[in-house]
């Protein structure tokens, strides 16, 4: 049994929209920086070439959606990820699966994120939330009676995902519940006040390079 959808406030869905289109039109030149790493790389390495943007299903809301990325991952390793039905951060976590483009410049600074601004844009989820995660990883965690993916609409950054020293999913878990209990206690405009503290906080982590380290 699932839980009912837990509200996406006004305010909140305003600083989504405004933030991602800001950071969409002056983050271009970033954009183009990332596309122009892959393109050399394709033509360096045949193994590199494929598609700029990768695709996966995720959850949000309890609703699927396409994730999209910059794909860093070699070609026959994503085929390899489509054939296992597995996703793709399993994947990234070794460096030799990944591209030049992916290992030297896009996980490094969390560019291969970029994209998702779209999604934002598109009303797919949010800029801060739990980070969406695939249909069977989900199924996996209301079997253990967490069902909050199914109540709040992800994130592109969250309260979990800036905190690189915590190694346990537990931690992580803890850290998306106090986030949800703020999505239904919290007023619209608390929300987003909690929202700018972690977008700020994210600038902090993306400042530091460490996308590499899982």
């Amino acid at each position: 049994m699932t839980s009912d959808p837990i509200p996406y406030p006004v305010p909140k869905r305003l600083l989504d929209k405004s933030v991602a289109a800001a950071l969409t039109v002056l983050l271009a030149p970033v954009f183009a920086v990332a596309l122009g790493a892959m393109g050399v790389d394709m033509l360096r390495e045949r193994r590199n070439r494929g598609p700029l943007l990768y695709r996966e299903r995720r959850v949000s809301r309890g609703r699927e959606f396409d994730l999209l990325k910059f794909r860093t991952l070699r070609s026959e390793v994503l085929q390899q990820v489509k054939t296992e039905e597995s996703h793709a951060r399993l994947f990234e976590a070794d460096e030799s699966n990944l591209t030049w483009a992916g290992r030297r410049v896009l996980k490094p600074w969390y560019l291969d994120e970029l994209p998702q601004l779209l999604n934002v844009l598109r009303g797919d989820m949010s800029l801060v939330g739990p980070r969406p995660w695939p249909r069977s990883m989900v199924d996996n965690q209301v079997a253990q009676g967490l069902d909050y993916r199914n109540e709040v609409v992800a994130g592109w950054t969250g309260a979990a995902q800036v905190q690189k020293g915590i190694t346990e999913s537990a931690g992580f878990t803890e850290l998306d519940l106090e986030y949800v209990e703020a999505c239904r206690t919290s007023s619209g405009l608390g929300l987003v006040r909690r929202d700018i503290g972690i977008l700020w906080r994210t600038v902090k982590v993306l400042a530091r390079g460490e996308g590499l380290q899982f």
